[in-house]
């Protein structure tokens, strides 16, 4: 009480309080002077400690450690020894789980195990050309369109938008009307060099339209040969799903499926095709359980051409990447057929 009434009276007098405390004298006669609080000053009633409500057992080492310093004494290594007393030691970074890979429920083999294939001659008849025929079954593209993935659905039609933004509605179905006419154009100018076994005649030379794109693949169709078939139907006996091949013929001495595209951006690497390699793989699993083909496949060919001449871009699909992409198929099929 006393200390108290000394200190009200200082107070009083500027800079009398702040003289006090720098003076040695009065460090020694009041030490603990800097613990007063607002609490002693203005509450009647002392304020419980909430560390008594601790159970001072179980966190013995934590009370301790926080209660034992009147000031702060945090280092790094202190810190770390709380947060271990607290959530324990940190877990070691570890690699993200590999999901499991699905398998379809209704597997059947790439390759037909039952079909008996005479050995090629590369002195065989004209290529195959069958007609594709209306049926109930579904076409491979229409399974693929149905079966798309959230992100490539709005990947899909982000696209559109901005197209019809930048186009106009009419212009946009113009633009995709232009599209399919060069494909068509540019499918049949290929099969035009495979059955006549020539380049491109003059006309199609000129053609401006698909010029840049027969340009694009020059490099490519010096290591295509032996032509099997060329924009003939396919069916799947067992599976039921039907399509059209654009080509069956060597590239660099293995038989391929071969699927031409037509690109105006380059697509460098296979996962710029985005489903063309699950349309191949149908394809070839189509062919080989196809009583129509005497012959089985196991590889792959995706050609991108582009329409200002750039260098097509070959993507060769070897018997193990066929396979793997002949699962996924598996899997997008059987996801159409719940479906529908």
């Amino acid at each position: 009480l006393v200390r108290m009434k000394f200190l009200q009276l200082l107070s009083r007098k500027p800079g009398k309080l702040e003289m006090l405390f720098q003076i040695p004298f009065c460090q020694k006669q009041f030490p603990h002077m800097r613990l007063a609080t607002s609490t002693c000053l203005y509450s009647k009633k002392k304020k419980a400690n909430s560390y008594e409500q601790v159970d001072q057992e179980k966190y013995n080492n934590l009370v301790y450690s926080v209660t034992s310093y009147k000031t702060s004494s945090q280092t790094p290594e202190t810190i770390f020894e709380e947060d271990n007393l607290l959530y324990g030691p940190p877990e070691k970074h570890r690699p993200p789980v590999k999901a499991e890979t699905k398998t379809p429920k209704n597997w059947v083999p790439l390759i037909n195990p039952n079909k008996r294939t005479p050995l090629l001659n590369s002195d065989s008849k004209l290529p195959m050309k069958i007609s594709l025929q209306k049926t109930k079954m579904p076409s491979v593209t229409r399974i693929l369109q149905q079966t798309l993935s959230p992100q490539q659905a709005f990947y899909l039609e982000r696209w559109k938008q901005k197209m019809i933004l930048e186009l106009g509605k009419e212009g946009f179905e113009e633009y995709t009307k232009n599209l399919f006419l060069q494909g068509e154009l540019f499918h049949a100018a290929l099969e035009s060099i495979f059955l006549t076994e020539e380049m491109a005649t003059k006309e199609q030379r000129e053609d401006v339209v698909i010029s840049g794109y027969l340009s694009s693949v020059q490099h490519v169709l010096k290591d295509i040969s032996e032509v099997k078939a060329l924009e003939s139907a396919v069916h799947h006996e067992s599976l039921q799903y039907l399509g059209l091949v654009d080509c069956v013929a060597k590239y660099r001495g293995q038989l391929c499926v071969i699927d031409w595209k037509t690109s105006e951006k380059p697509k460098p690497s296979l996962k710029n095709t985005f489903d063309n390699p699950l349309q191949v793989a149908a394809y070839i699993g189509a062919i080989n359980h196809d009583a129509n083909y005497d012959f089985q496949v196991s590889c792959g060919l995706i050609v991108v051409a582009y329409k200002n001449g750039f260098p097509a871009h070959p993507h060769f699909m070897d018997p193990d990447l066929c396979s793997r992409y002949w699962n996924k198929w598996l899997l997008r099929l059987e996801e159409y057929l719940e479906r529908n």
